[in-house]
C-alpha cells in the first residue's frame, strides 16, 4: 500500500516559512519531494528530498510490487515507473487529486510500479492557456533532463546491483506538448543528447498538440518517436476542450486528442478513438461539461483496464481485451 506520493516540482517556491500555497505559477529551479498520503499540497521545503534519497525511494517502489524478485531473463530487479505530466489550468491540489485517481485505478488493474507526477507551473484559470502554455515549453527539458535520464541512467539499488525499470510517461492535455517539447529540447543539450535515455511506453490522453506534429516526417518530433516503444494517442472526438484550444490559438491545426492520427505515422504509434465509450458514460455532476469531456479519463474503470494493459506491453496494440476494430478504427469498447 502506497504512503506517500513522489513529485517532481519545477515551480518557484516562496520563503521558507510560507504556509499553504507555497509555490507560485511561475518555473523554478527543480526539486524532488514526496508527499505523504493525506497532505494534498505539496511543500516545497517540508516534502523536500535530496535527489539521491528520492531515486532510491522511487526505485523501492517501482519494484517493491514484484517483491524485489530478479527478473527470470535479465537477472535483474525489475518494475516500472509511470510519470503523469498534468495540462494546463491545473493547480497543486489537482495535480495530486489526479495522481491519486489514477494510482488508486492502475492499483485495481494490477498496475505495482510507482507513479511521479511531474509538476510545471499552470495557474487554476482558463485565461492563462497562453501564459501555461509559454511556461510548459520554458520547463519542459527539465522532464528529460531531470526526470527521464536520472531514472534511466541510475538504476541501482544499495548494493550497486543493477535493475530494469521501465519509464512510461503519461502527458494530459497541455502535458503531452510538455513530452514532445521536453524529447526534442533533449536532442539540444549536448549532455542528455549523449546519455543512452529511453521510455517504453508514451500515453497521451487529451492531447493538445497539433495532429501533423504525429507525422512520420515531422522534423521536430523525431526524437520524440525514436525514445519510445510505442507512443498511444487517447482520441475523443467529443473532447469540447480542445475545440477550446484551437479557438484559442485561432483555430490554426486540430489537435491530435480531439481528431487522431494524420494519414501517415511512425510505425510505433497507434491512435485509440474513446468516442464510443465516453458517449455511454454518466457526467460527473462536479465537473463542467468542458472540462468532464476532457480529463474523465482519471475516473473510468474501462479506460484503467485499457491504460494497464498498455503500460504492461505484453500484448499487441490490436489485441488489447478492451479494444475493438470498428469500420477500421481501432476503438475502446462501449461500456452498455
Amino acid at each position: 500500500m502506497d504512503t506517500s506520493n513522489f513529485v517532481i516540482s519545477v515551480r518557484k517556491a516562496k520563503k521558507p516559512n510560507t504556509p499553504e500555497g507555497s509555490f507560485c505559477n511561475e518555473p523554478g529551479v527543480t526539486r524532488y519531494l514526496e508527499v505523504p498520503v493525506g497532505e494534498d499540497t505539496p511543500h516545497p521545503h517540508t516534502h523536500k528530498l535530496t535527489r539521491t534519497e528520492w531515486l532510491k525511494r522511487v526505485l523501492d517502489r517501482a519494484s517493491e510490487g514484484v517483491h524485489g524478485a530478479d527478473h527470470p531473463l535479465s537477472g535483474y530487479r525489475y518494475g516500472d515507473i509511470l510519470i503523469f505530466i498534468h495540462g494546463y489550468n491545473n493547480s497543486m491540489q489537482e495535480v495530486m487529486d489526479r495522481h491519486n485517481k489514477l494510482q488508486k485505478n492502475l492499483r485495481a488493474q494490477g498496475f505495482k510500479g510507482a507513479i511521479v507526477s511531474f509538476d510545471w507551473p499552470s495557474a487554476s484559470a482558463t485565461l492563462n492557456y497562453l501564459e501555461d502554455r509559454s511556461d510548459a515549453k520554458a520547463t519542459a527539458s527539465r522532464l528529460v533532463k531531470d526526470g527521464i535520464a536520472v531514472l534511466a541512467t541510475n538504476q541501482k539499488d544499495q548494493d550497486r546491483n543493477k535493475c530494469d525499470i521501465d519509464v512510461h510517461l503519461l502527458g494530459h492535455s497541455t502535458g503531452a506538448y510538455v513530452v514532445r517539447e521536453g524529447f526534442y529540447e533533449a536532442t539540444q543539450h549536448r549532455t542528455i543528447s549523449r546519455t543512452n535515455w529511453q521510455v517504453s511506453q508514451i500515453v497521451l490522453i487529451g492531447g493538445d498538440i497539433a495532429r501533423k506534429s504525429l507525422r512520420a516526417s515531422d522534423d521536430k518530433s523525431k526524437a520524440f518517436f525514436t525514445h519510445a516503444a510505442r507512443i498511444t494517442n487517447y482520441q475523443n472526438p467529443y473532447d469540447i476542450a480542445l475545440k477550446v484550444s484551437n479557438v484559442k490559438r485561432l483555430g490554426t491545426q486540430p489537435r491530435a486528442g480531439r481528431v487522431g492520427l494524420p494519414d501517415n505515422p511512425p510505425e510505433n504509434v497507434v491512435n485509440v478513438n474513446l468516442g464510443d465509450h465516453w458517449k455511454t458514460l454518466e457526467r460527473n455532476p462536479d465537473y463542467s461539461k468542458t472540462s468532464w469531456s476532457h480529463s474523465w479519463h482519471f475516473e473510468d474503470e474501462t479506460f484503467a483496464k485499457d491504460l494497464a494493459c498498455t503500460l504492461q506491453g505484453d500484448i499487441d496494440r490490436h489485441k488489447i481485451p478492451t479494444r475493438i476494430v470498428v469500420d477500421g478504427v481501432l476503438t475502446l469498447k462501449a461500456q452498455l
